[in-house]
């Protein structure tokens, strides 16, 4: 990770760049994520009346170029560090955690074989003569990897089935063919 420190209007003492190396450190441990960080520490010259002089400026890249910032002032440096890395480290939860929800949803593969025995195109459905006897219904909805009325008789498929109003009727239809890459 490349880390730039960096103040304005003030000189960088030791003990504040530390501390900022200790907090980026922290907020890299247990991930390899964050690509560049940088901090930049203003004093503000303009308000002397007002109590919060110091400003700090966190800004971390990580992967997909997005940027989390954090820019907080207060009386005093080390406090202007401590909140603006605490928000950094907050928004950079959740961006962890929405990166770690994306989960890849596969469809189940065809658990049954059996042969297409009869096809009716101009209604939409058919019958699927299930290893082991005994016929399941289909519906052209359910077939997936080549066209309803591209089915044939004889034709062997896998299948996935489930209980309906009149006996079995078959949720996928492929043909045994499509998982043969």
């Amino acid at each position: 990770m490349n880390l730039e420190v960096e103040s304005r209007n003030i000189a960088m003492t030791p003990r504040w760049k530390t501390e900022i190396e200790e907090r980026m450190a922290t907020l890299q441990r247990g991930h390899d994520d964050i690509i560049h960080g940088r901090v930049t520490l203003t004093k503000n010259r303009h308000h002397k009346k007002l109590d919060n002089v110091a400003e700090a400026l966190v800004l971390v890249t990580v992967p997909t170029r997005h940027t989390i910032t954090s820019r907080k002032e207060d009386k005093t440096f080390e406090e202007a560090i401590r909140a603006a890395f605490d928000a950094v480290a907050i928004e950079l939860r959740k961006y962890r955690e929405k990166r770690a929800d994306k989960v890849l949803r596969i469809e189940p593969l065809p658990q049954l074989c059996g042969v297409v025995s009869k096809v009716f195109p101009d209604l939409g459905y058919g019958f699927i003569l299930k290893d082991g006897g005994g016929e399941v219904y289909f519906h052209k909805n359910a077939v997936k990897g080549i066209t309803f009325n591209d089915m044939e008789d004889g034709q062997e498929v896998l299948f996935e089935s489930e209980p309906g109003e009149k006996g079995l009727h078959a949720t996928i239809v492929q043909p045994s063919h499509a998982l043969e890459l």
